[in-house]
């Protein structure tokens, strides 16, 4: 009997042991906008944006359902890539609901209409009350069991190779800049997220010619597991050069079903060298099957749907499974050089 007694307690602690080991990200579904949680073992979490307003607070429901799910009972940093409503919108709603203790973002809004005076002031009375980083640009934030450092915000951006390499990158030649984005979504806080081996690029709404930044005439960003499609999948980002050069073996497109997931954003990933899959929170219903992805890696099929999110679970040694939270399917991933 203490044999068995002991078998079992062994099992027991040496579970939990395995499953710390695991950063779980949430992609959840606000519609269009943006909202992923990061919740690293036994570390401090981290929320990329909150979605819209309103809407009865769905975006904010989605989110702390999904912070539930996760075993997460506080959001430690909060990082809002730009102050787009579907971006910013929702997070006097998600203070509410959750404590929020640290806010990250690139500083004072560049847009003068009303409505961004709205959205900004709104934001700022959630966020003085609480501790507040500035994103620069080759800095990193303090974030317990997760290394994040800032690639680009406030129209900056990293000049420095990360990898150590200053070769200059093949796939820039004949790439044309497009029409300067004085925009809030140039100013978008863009970051390199790496637990162990794993890492994941997400730019927010990062537009073309800055992406052009980060990738030509040096790729200064390197290369990353999984590729967070910048702007929803739109055809004003995802410019080749970068998107190719970070060789990512899953895409996660955040789109709405009318909202991104463009046909040439689509196209981009799917010709991205090693790439595998491309992951939809939607359905785009303005593109045609040949520039969606199987319905199988689709979290949501339908406009009006229930927000299943896409989750992501990595190992410390660069392996990782995508699983769709609508249908339980579940693709693993391990790096080439492993």
């Amino acid at each position: 009997m203490r044999i068995t007694i002991t078998t079992i307690l062994v099992l027991l602690l040496c579970a939990p042991a395995r499953a710390a080991q695991t950063l779980e990200v949430y992609f959840i579904d606000v519609e269009g906008g943006q909202a992923t949680l990061f919740v690293p073992p036994a570390g401090e979490t981290m929320l990329v944006d909150a979605g819209w307003p309103d809407a009865g607070g769905r975006d904010a429901d989605r989110i702390v359902s999904a912070a539930k799910l996760a075993g997460v009972k506080q959001i430690d940093y909060l990082v809002v890539t730009h102050y787009h409503i579907d971006h910013v919108g929702g997070v006097p709603q998600l203070a509410a609901r959750i404590p929020i203790r640290t806010f990250v973002d690139h500083g004072p809004t560049v847009e003068t209409s009303v409505e961004a005076d709205h959205l900004y002031f709104a934001y700022l009375q959630v966020r003085d009350k609480a501790r507040h980083i500035l994103a620069k640009p080759g800095e990193w934030l303090p974030i317990q069991g997760l290394n994040v450092e800032i690639l680009t915000s406030a129209g900056n951006e990293i000049s420095e190779p990360l990898g150590g390499t200053d070769a200059p990158n093949p796939l820039c030649a004949g790439v044309k800049r497009k029409a300067n984005d004085t925009s809030e979504n140039a100013q978008s806080v863009g970051m390199l997220i790496t637990y162990g081996k794993f890492s994941i690029v997400d730019l927010g709404d990062l537009t073309w010619n800055k992406e052009l930044g980060l990738a030509c005439p040096y790729n200064v960003v390197g290369t990353a597991e999984v590729y967070v499609s910048t702007h929803h999948g739109m055809d004003l980002s995802g410019a080749p050069p970068l998107v190719h050069a970070l060789h990512p073996l899953v895409a996660i497109m955040n789109n709405g079903a009318r909202k991104g997931g463009s046909p040439e954003a689509w196209q981009t990933l799917r010709t991205s060298p090693g790439l595998e899959d491309i992951w939809q929170l939607h359905y785009a219903l303005e593109a045609d099957k040949a520039n969606n992805a199987p319905e199988a890696f689709i979290a949501n099929l339908e406009e009006h749907c229930q927000g299943n999110w896409i989750k992501i679970s990595a190992e410390l040694d660069g392996q990782f499974t995508v699983t769709n939270g609508r249908n339980g399917k579940t693709e693993a991933y391990k790096p080439a050089a492993q």
